[in-house]
């Protein structure tokens, strides 16, 4: 054993090897021909130390401190009885569970080294040297003030925005913090696909979607994913799903609802239904990454088209639970789309959606400071602004839930519906204000609805009133989420 040669490197290799995977037997072994041959202990123990934080990692975070604990342990006692000091860090080390995610530190690092001129956020700025001339730290949320000491904010460079570094493990106790993290990170995503207002109809209503740049403003002051991760929380309480479980994701488009379906059903089976292709194959690609057996059937389909679907798809199946969020709103009539789903469900325990309805959606002329304008014209906005969402000819909007339950318990099915009302930071823009008085080629404008009442010149003032009220303003957005529960 020549301490400067090739067995001295090519031994302590075999140590490391042994550990990494796993084989407390292999690592004795070559631990004692090391101790044998006069190898530094020291040495030895720097070696585990380093493997406990780049194999074990936090699988363990306790690797490091027990690996740290036997070397001053050995520094106190030394040789011999030091030698049960190295023993039991090998033992640790080689029975402890593994994970190498934290060398998504040098994906980091080379991200730096690309992008070595990203700024950072304002809102992440020091507050207490530039707050007052260039906003620095304004618009911060503390996330101690939020549930969970937790609240959806961009931590990141702009240009670096959805760039994920930390890849946790499913090993030991790392498991916990990566569902964690796939709970918030799923979260985010949908909060980034809807934008401000939960719903795609209430953006959609109003024009086009926002910019880039104006949908990370709206993000950074936004709650919008902790909303999410509420409403997502709320549909599996009523779902109450088991292990062995098959379920339906009816209106997959994200993934919200279908990740957190495959953890609460690892014996079972999720099949994602969502509405175009770009959305079936942004699923099929983040379910690669699964175990074969564990990946949802995903298909595309429409309300109308979904039994039909699975009869091709699978003739005999029995869901347990069928689940769905904001399933109903873009379906014009809404007492045919509970119709067919009321056919899933002679095969099925529970049907449980989540819908954000238009109706009671927030209204801008309760977001104006009323004591401050005209009372005539005030009065006429308000009227016009309420017949948007009592427009006989629109049923995009002119819903809420008692037309569902109705639609639903008019098929013969029991229909539990609970209201939840929540309120979201939103940042109104100079883009946003332009977008809700522009015309919009697909849908009528916010401006276009109120020239049903009111006349160019009243909408002209209005727009003006909204530039000086609540241009760069961050106002509480109200909207409301139906929860129903049905059952035959």
């Amino acid at each position: 054993y020549d301490k400067e040669g090739d067995a001295h490197f090519d031994t302590i290799s075999a140590f490391i090897k042994s550990l990494r995977g796993s084989d407390p037997d292999a690592a004795l072994y070559w631990l004692a021909k090391m101790v044998y041959a006069g190898e530094d202990p020291r040495f030895i123990f720097r070696r585990m130390l380093i493997l406990a934080s780049e194999d074990v990692g936090l699988a363990d975070p306790q690797a490091v401190v027990v690996t740290n604990a036997c070397a001053e342990a050995f520094d106190r006692v030394g040789m011999p009885e030091g030698r049960y000091h190295l023993a039991q860090a090998v033992l640790y080390l080689a029975t402890a569970p593994k994970s190498n995610s934290i060398m998504g530190f040098f994906d980091a690092l080379a991200a730096v080294e690309n992008e070595n001129v990203a700024s950072i956020p304002t809102h992440l700025k020091d507050a207490n040297r530039d707050k007052k001339g260039f906003g620095h730290g304004a618009s911060y949320l503390y996330p101690h003030a939020y549930r969970d000491h937790w609240v959806e904010q961009q931590y990141l460079p702009k240009s670096l925005q959805g760039q994920l570094f930390y890849q946790p493990s499913t090993q030991g106790y790392e498991y916990q913090i990566a569902t964690q993290v796939a709970r918030r990170r799923e979260a985010q995503l949908a909060a980034i696909v809807e934008g401000i207002g939960v719903a795609r109809v209430e953006v959609m209503t109003y024009g086009t979607v926002d910019r880039a740049d104006e949908r990370w403003l709206q993000r950074t002051l936004s709650q919008v994913s902790t909303q999410l991760a509420s409403v997502r929380e709320r549909i599996f309480t009523f779902a109450q799903l088991q292990r062995h479980h098959l379920v339906l994701d009816l209106n997959a488009a994200t993934g919200l609802l279908t990740w957190e379906a495959i953890r609460q059903v690892p014996e079972g089976g999720v099949y994602a239904c969502v509405r175009n292709s770009s959305d079936a194959n942004a699923l099929n690609e983040l379910a690669a990454a699964l175990p074969e057996t564990m990946r949802p059937i995903v298909f595309t389909a429409s309300v109308a088209q979904i039994p039909a679907m699975l009869t091709s798809l699978a003739p005999n199946v029995q869901f347990d639970s069928i689940i769905g969020r904001n399933v109903l709103a873009s379906e014009l009539d809404k007492g045919l789309a509970a119709q067919i789903l009321g056919q899933l469900i002679p095969r099925s325990v529970k049907l449980i959606l989540a819908e954000t309805v238009p109706r009671h959606t927030q209204r801008f002329y309760r977001l104006l400071p009323s004591q401050n304008l005209d009372a005539q014209l005030y009065e006429r906005l308000v009227l016009a602004e309420e017949a948007i969402y009592t427009d006989a000819s629109d049923p995009m909007l002119n819903w809420d839930a008692d037309d569902l339950r109705h639609a639903f318990a008019s098929n013969g099915h029991y229909v539990q519906v609970i209201i939840e009302q929540y309120l979201t930071p939103m940042h109104i823009s100079e883009h946003f204000i332009k977008r809700l008085f522009a015309a919009n080629p697909n849908r009528p404008s916010y401006a276009e609805r109120l020239a049903a009442i009111l006349t160019s010149e009243e909408i002209g003032i209005i727009k003006s009133l909204f530039t000086r009220y609540l241009l760069n303003q961050s106002v509480n957005w109200s909207s409301t989420v139906a929860f129903l529960n049905i059952s035959t």
